[in-house]
């Protein structure tokens, strides 16, 4: 099967998940800035969303990259990952409703650390399906950021019963953590280019 076909429709996927996302908002029926207050929760947690999101698209597009054929275990990975991730809009909107309550954070926690595992499995069967010295089995390397998130998820799952912010704070750092433009896959890529000349 074509690559190709596999972006585009987990380009589309996610792109409805952030819509769905979007519409969750309801415009108030005041008119005076006070009207939004309630809207703080929500918008907050919209906002952390995108931004995983994000991530996951840009991690995703850039691992495709590295794929010259796909089989039907990373289609099966990559539809697994899309599951979790279309998960998100829901534990979103929970979590802003209830202004981050202990339940709604511990669930969205859950999402987010089995996203993080079916991102793992996705990357795992494409190292698996192409080889130990491949160009994203070498960009990956010791996966350091990959090892401490799911860690990070545990524990603020685990303390959204001691302290909501605790998790919220946990969240955000790993977003942070993330957000930094991570380069492996397009150094390999360069090295590669600078040894075919």
């Amino acid at each position: 099967m074509n690559k190709s076909r596999l972006e585009a429709f987990s380009d589309g996927v996610l792109a409805i998940i952030i819509t769905i996302m979007v519409l969750e908002f309801k415009v108030p029926h005041g008119v005076e800035l006070v009207d939004l207050k309630p809207l703080i929760p929500k918008f907050l947690s919209y906002i952390l969303s995108f931004i995983y999101l994000a991530i996951y698209w840009n991690n995703h597009h850039h691992m495709m990259h590295t794929v010259k054929r796909v089989t039907g275990s990373i289609l099966w990975a990559n539809l697994h990952l899309l599951f979790w991730l279309s998960l998100i809009p829901f534990t979103t909107d929970w979590m802003g409703e209830n202004s981050f309550e202990s339940m709604p954070m511990a669930l969205y926690g859950i999402v987010l650390l089995m996203a993080a595992i079916a991102y793992f499995i996705l990357q795992y069967q494409i190292i698996k399906n192409h080889r130990p010295d491949s160009i994203l089995a070498r960009a990956i390397g010791k996966d350091i950021k990959g090892k401490i998130s799911p860690i990070l998820y545990v524990l603020a799952i685990a303390s959204c019963w001691i302290s909501q912010w605790i998790a919220a704070g946990i969240y955000v750092l790993v977003t942070l953590i993330w957000l930094v433009p991570d380069k492996r896959i397009e150094v390999i890529f360069k090295e590669e280019e600078v040894e075919k000349q």
